[in-house]
C-alpha cells in the first residue's frame, strides 16, 4: 500500500508540474488568438508581446489560464489532451473495429516493436557472443571492447541516416534496416553485463572446479553462465529500451509512413503536437511492457535456479 501511495504521490506532481508548464509555454499562442477574437489583452499587440516574459503575462491575463491547457495545436499539450488524443487512436479504435486501422497506434506500435524485437535479438546475440569471446580470450578482450565502448560515442541520430543509405544502396530494405539499428542500441549492454557476469565467480569456486579437472566448457555451462544470469536480464531491460529507441530513431529519417517514429513526425510536420505527445507515451507504455516482461521471465527463471530474486 506504502508503495503504491508513494507512486501516485510521485505521479500526480509530475502532472501538477505540467499542467504548470503549459501556462507559460502557451501564454503567447492563447492571447494571440484570443486578441483576434476581439479579447482585451494586455499588453495589446503580438509585437509587444514578444520579448516579454511568458510569467508576467499569464500574470496580467489570468482570463486566458484555462485556455492554455485547451489549445488546439499548443506548444506543450495538457495531460488531458493527451489522454483522450491515446484514447482516440487506441481504446475507440478497438471498439470501432479498427484496431489494425493505419490511423490507430496499435498498428503503429506493431511496426515499430517487430523491428524492436528483431533488433534486440540481434543485438543480445551478438552480444553474449562477443561476451564470452572476450571473457575466454586476451586478445579478444584487448582489441573488440575498446571499439565496442568507442561505437557507443558516435551519435545514433547522426549514423541511422548513414547506415540506412548504405543499407538501400545495396537492396536492403523494409524492417532490416531498422533492426540493425536497433541491435546497434542493444548489444552494448549485453556485452558489459554479460563480461561483468561471465567473470563474477570468484577465485575458490574457479579452483573448485580445477581440482576437479573440469575443461573450460564445462566450466562455462555449470559456473560462468548460470553466474551471469542476473547480470543477462539487467543488461536486457536496458538493451530493450535501447532497442525501441534505435527503432523510432530510425523511422524518423527515412520518412517511414508507419511506426511511432512515423507519427511523431507527422506530428511535427502539420503542426499537431499532440500527435507527436500521444505517440510518444505509447512508446514509452510500450517500453515499460517490455521490461516488465523481461522483469517477469527474470524471476521466474532465478526462481528455478534458486536464486532469490532481488
Amino acid at each position: 500500500m506504502k508503495t503504491v501511495v508513494a507512486v501516485l504521490t510521485v505521479l500526480s506532481v509530475i502532472i501538477a508540474f505540467w499542467y504548470a508548464a503549459c501556462l507559460p509555454m502557451n501564454i503567447k499562442g492563447v492571447l494571440t488568438e484570443a486578441e483576434r477574437a476581439g479579447a482585451e489583452v494586455t499588453p495589446a499587440g503580438a509585437k509587444e508581446r514578444r520579448d516579454l516574459s511568458e510569467f508576467g503575462l499569464v500574470l496580467d491575463n489570468n482570463f486566458a489560464i484555462a485556455a492554455t491547457w485547451a489549445q488546439d495545436r499548443p506548444r506543450l499539450p495538457a495531460p488531458h489532451q493527451v489522454a483522450v488524443e491515446l484514447w482516440k487512436t487506441t481504446g475507440a479504435m478497438v471498439l470501432k473495429g479498427k484496431m489494425m486501422s493505419k490511423r490507430s497506434l496499435f498498428y503503429h506500435g506493431w511496426v515499430t516493436l517487430s523491428a524492436t524485437l528483431l533488433g534486440f535479438a540481434i543485438g543480445t546475440g551478438l552480444g553474449i557472443l562477443l561476451a564470452v569471446g572476450i571473457v575466454h580470450s586476451r586478445v579478444m578482450d584487448m582489441s573488440v571492447m575498446p571499439w565496442a565502448i568507442v561505437s557507443q560515442t558516435i551519435p545514433i541520430i547522426a549514423l541511422a541516416p548513414m547506415i540506412i543509405v548504405v543499407l538501400y544502396s545495396v537492396g536492403v530494405q523494409g524492417i532490416l534496416p531498422k533492426a540493425i539499428i536497433s541491435a546497434y542500441l542493444s548489444f552494448f549492454p549485453v556485452v558489459v553485463g554479460m563480461v561483468k557476469g561471465l567473470r563474477s565467480p570468484d577465485a575458490m569456486q574457479l579452483d573448485l572446479l580445477r581440482t576437479y579437472s573440469t575443461s573450460n566448457t564445462q566450466g562455462f555451462w555449470k559456473l560462468r553462465l548460470p553466474s551471469s544470469t542476473p547480470y543477462l536480464f539487467a543488461s536486457c531491460k536496458i538493451g530493450i529500451s535501447a532497442s525501441l529507441v534505435g527503432t523510432i530513431v530510425a523511422e524518423l529519417p527515412t520518412g517511414a509512413k508507419a511506426g511511432f517514429g512515423a507519427r511523431m513526425l507527422v506530428g511535427d510536420q502539420y503542426g499537431q503536437p499532440i500527435l507527436s505527445w500521444a505517440a510518444l507515451f505509447s512508446a514509452a507504455l510500450t517500453a515499460a511492457a517490455l521490461v516488465g516482461i523481461i522483469s517477469l521471465i527474470e524471476r521466474s527463471t532465478l526462481r528455478k535456479m534458486g536464486i532469490k530474486p532481488a
